[in-house]
């Protein structure tokens, strides 16, 4: 059984804005801070780094520099997903040769692929590229939840290797797990139920909560790895308020404003996303005090 691409935390890594612009310096220390902390695989242009406002162009850019700086101390996956599948593909190819390890590709939104579309969606690029594929399952952003049977399918596809699972479902966590095969892989991607997602078989969780606390999210997901349930659960309870603060309002709002006072002026979301809800803020403040 071939071995998961990572296990644990994998931070689903804010985009740092200056005046608009990639603030490419504060990136680089953002890198430096996961690694520090143990964390050894991120995802750049993800929803949390705010991909559909990022050009091309930027993407690219953002993995190259990636790269260039962590070498083979991190692995870099690329969101490369597009509700054009052909538009998917060429993001894809270009993520590859920039020098992503892996690529984040989320299913079809607004336009809701039925599952054989989706099946062909997802197909087509793992064929374009040689570098693993983890799907990206989110319902609540794309419109549209991936059936089990076109997991199935896709399972079978060689550099297809896994899920992050989104949909907040568990118990579809234990179904995912039953109907694919052992090496077909979850990861949570939800906070608030890395210990239960790991329970049902996962490998981690791929994080919004990192950005913030990474060592306490490699705590936890080592942790329930290791059997340590008891540690895993009080982390992830322990936890929960600060989780629930930050989808309090659009992921990345809350934890681009957080990181401000962790060290780190991510500037603003580029819009459509706005500036953070008033009460929200203070909470946030009152937190960090």
């Amino acid at each position: 059984m071939a071995e998961p691409l990572f296990s644990g935390v994998c931070t689903a890594l804010v985009t740092p804005f200056t005046y608009g612009q990639i603030n490419y310096p504060l990136f680089i220390q953002l890198l430096k801070y996961q690694l520090d902390a143990g964390v050894r695989a991120v995802v750049l242009s993800g929803t949390t780094g705010e991909s559909p406002t990022l050009t091309d162009y930027e993407k690219t850019e953002l993995i190259r520099r990636a790269k260039n700086y962590v070498g083979k101390d991190c692995i870099i996956v690329a969101g490369t997903g597009s509700n054009s599948t052909e538009h998917a593909i060429t993001l894809s190819i270009q993520a590859e040769k920039a020098g992503a390890d892996a690529l984040l590709v989320v299913a079809p939104y607004y336009n809701k692929g039925n599952p054989e579309g989706l099946y062909r969606h997802f197909a087509a690029i793992a064929g374009t590229v040689d570098i693993p594929i983890i799907l990206y399952n989110v319902p609540s952003r794309t419109g549209v939840d991936i059936p089990i049977s076109v997991y199935q399918r896709l399972a079978v596809i060689p550099n297809i290797v896994g899920v992050k699972e989104a949909s907040a479902d568990i118990t579809k966590i234990i179904r995912i797990k039953n109907a694919c095969p052992h090496d077909f892989y979850i990861w949570s991607g939800n906070d608030d139920q890395i210990v239960p997602v790991i329970a049902c078989g996962g490998q981690g969780v791929i994080s919004v909560l990192s950005n913030l606390f990474p060592e306490d999210a490699v705590m936890l997901t080592e942790a329930a790895l290791a059997g340590d349930f008891d540690t895993a659960a009080a982390l992830q309870a322990e936890f929960l308020p600060v989780i629930e603060m930050l989808f309090s309002e659009v992921n990345p709002i809350p934890v681009k404003y957080a990181m401000r006072h962790i060290g780190f002026d991510c500037g603003p979301c580029r819009l459509p996303l706005g500036p953070l809800n008033p009460d929200i803020k203070k909470k946030i403040d009152t937190f960090f005090q």
